[in-house]
């Protein structure tokens, strides 16, 4: 469209693009509203609560939505860019995710919001595997490409950072549409640098679309995360919720086996026979599922019990955004001296030993140990992803890139909604029960109010305002159930964090291979920490 070269890849060399650090900025800038938009909602979240009277599950629907879609998308969306084009999957995914940002900036109720949400989820469903993919191709030399995947990651931490600074510092003077209404300009400015500086690529060999395998996915995660977050109304051995998990069960298993079967399937399940590629995966999806429930909790836990504003709770949020970044570079440096496997064992262990912290010392009155646990959780964070990703991305060729990085970015994105949805709705389930013991002691609630009060902490600091007596008494009971339910919780996250350490301790190659030994001229992905006796069947 605009003279730019278009790089066919397949199996053979891939030479570095003379542009590739221009391509780098554009497409971390796309990358980066798809990250911020998984944090900046959350600092909205009580405010949603007061003016749209979203209900607990609403809220958590609110930020699974996008995840969910995100997640269920990606392997297609990674194949639809390898198949007909990286740059035109990226300029759609860029368009899609500004229609669904206008459209939430202009909802009026809970279930349009959501929806909303859902649009922006199919945008960033098709953004981020592109960028990871467009990035493999256009970086030849081993030891830049490195590099930019460290850049690459540390976006992701950037984007925690200034989402919540962001959503706060707009809403001083807006309302909280205002956290949609700014991806408008930055998606601009992505677009039209998509569309003067990004080369096309895209795969000789690619998968033909799989729309069943893509309605499987999304059955199969979005019927998951729905039993896991109405669980808590419905009660956990409801009909509803055990049809919900079965639907999903069966969903996976038809998923698994109807890929299995196909020529060319849109995920390889084979793939997760190699230990780099499943241990990597396995590990970054419990670590975004310790940090995305956590976070959910947090941003609640800083406007409605410590009583900050919405731009001082992003502030506060933003220990964890520096931890990742700081680990981020460390974690590339550390993987290339003593291999990935380390690299990712240490980062688990230090990000769930910082969630822990969190979890000990949580007490409703003190930031230092939710925001020393934050620095801790995402410098382990740090460390640990950009060896996890580059064992993923090892196991391909440049030609596979697209699928390689969407199911990098789906185990990520299906970590975020599993956590969001396990961690927010034992949160819930344990807020319910504590509140109602501390009320049955209390006494002299109307019922209404009091079934309002237990749904979540807005709606019962909300209904205190509303009492001429025992409205004080509601308030306090109100946040101690909250924070009692939230530290409770938070050691789901420290199992998520430790479970991510103990998996790649064991199942991660114990050897690496030399980096730059296996370039693009011979069609394989260098990897810091891949064990070259584990790629041989997949070569």
């Amino acid at each position: 469209m605009h003279g730019r070269p278009v790089v066919t890849s397949d199996v053979e060399a891939v030479p570095s693009h003379p542009d590739r650090w221009r391509i780098l900025v554009v497409l971390v800038l796309a990358l980066l509203v798809t990250s911020i938009d998984h944090t900046i909602i959350n600092v909205a979240l009580p405010r949603l609560v007061t003016e749209l009277g979203t209900s607990s599950a609403g809220l958590q629907w609110v930020v699974a939505a996008y995840t969910v879609v995100f997640a269920g998308l990606l392997l297609s969306a990674g194949s639809l860019g390898d198949r007909f084009g990286r740059r035109h999957a990226l300029i759609a995914g860029v368009t899609t995710f500004m229609a669904g940002s206008i459209g939430a900036a202009l909802s009026t109720s809970t279930g349009a919001l959501v929806g909303s949400r859902a649009v922006m989820g199919l945008g960033g469903a098709l953004i981020m595997p592109t960028t990871l993919s467009i990035l493999v191709n256009v970086f030849g030399d081993p030891r830049e490409r490195a590099k930019a995947i460290a850049i690459w990651t540390a976006v992701t931490g950037l984007g925690i950072a200034l989402g919540p600074i962001a959503g706060g510092a707009l809403m001083r003077s807006f309302s909280w549409s205002w956290v949609f209404w700014i991806n408008v300009p930055l998606l601009i400015v992505a677009l039209l640098g998509a569309l003067h500086v990004v080369p096309d690529s895209r795969d000789r060999n690619a998968t033909s679309i799989d729309p069943v395998g893509a309605l499987l996915s999304i059955a199969a995660i979005g019927s998951l995360v729905y039993a896991v977050i109405d669980a808590p109304e419905h009660g956990w051995t409801s009909s509803t919720s055990f049809g919900a998990l079965t639907v999903g069960a069966v969903a996976e298993l038809a998923f698994v086996g109807w890929e299995l079967r196909r020529d060319d399937p849109m995920l390889d399940i084979r793939l997760f026979r190699n230990r780099g590629f499943s241990a990597g995966s396995v590990t970054l999806a419990a670590l975004f599922f310790a940090m995305a429930g956590a976070i959910f909790l947090q941003a609640q836990y800083l406007q409605f019990i410590l009583g900050y504003t919405p731009l001082a709770a992003g502030f506060a949020l933003v220990p964890a955004a520096l931890g990742v970044l700081a680990g981020s570079g460390a974690g590339a440096h550390l993987a290339t001296m003593v291999g990935g496997r380390v690299a990712v064992v240490t980062g688990t262990a230090v990000a769930a030993g910082g969630m822990a912290i969190q979890a000990a010392f949580t007490n409703g009155t003190s930031y230092v140990p939710t925001g020393f646990g934050l620095l801790l959780f995402g410098l382990g964070a740090g460390i640990a992803m950009p060896a996890a990703t580059e064992l993923i991305m090892a196991t391909l060729p440049a030609a596979r890139a697209g699928v390689g990085s969407a199911v990098n970015d789906t185990v990520r994105e299906v970590g975020g909604a599993l956590g969001v949805a396990v961690i927010g709705s034992v949160a819930a389930s344990a807020y319910s029960a504590s509140l109602h013991a501390k009320l049955d002691q209390l006494g002299g609630i109307p019922s209404g109010m009091r079934a309002a009060a237990s749904n979540n902490v807005g709606a019962a600091l909300e209904v205190s305002r509303h009492l001429a007596t025992n409205g004080v008494a509601l308030a306090t009971a109100a946040r101690d159930a909250f924070v009692t339910s939230m530290t409770s919780s938070l050691w789901v996250s420290v199992a998520g964090a430790a479970l991510a350490t103990v998996i790649a301790f064991t199942y991660l190659p114990r050897r690496a291979a030399a980096v730059g030994h296996h370039g693009h001229g011979h069609g394989h992905r260098p990897s810091v920490a891949v064990h070259s006796g584990h790629l041989e069947g997949l070569r």
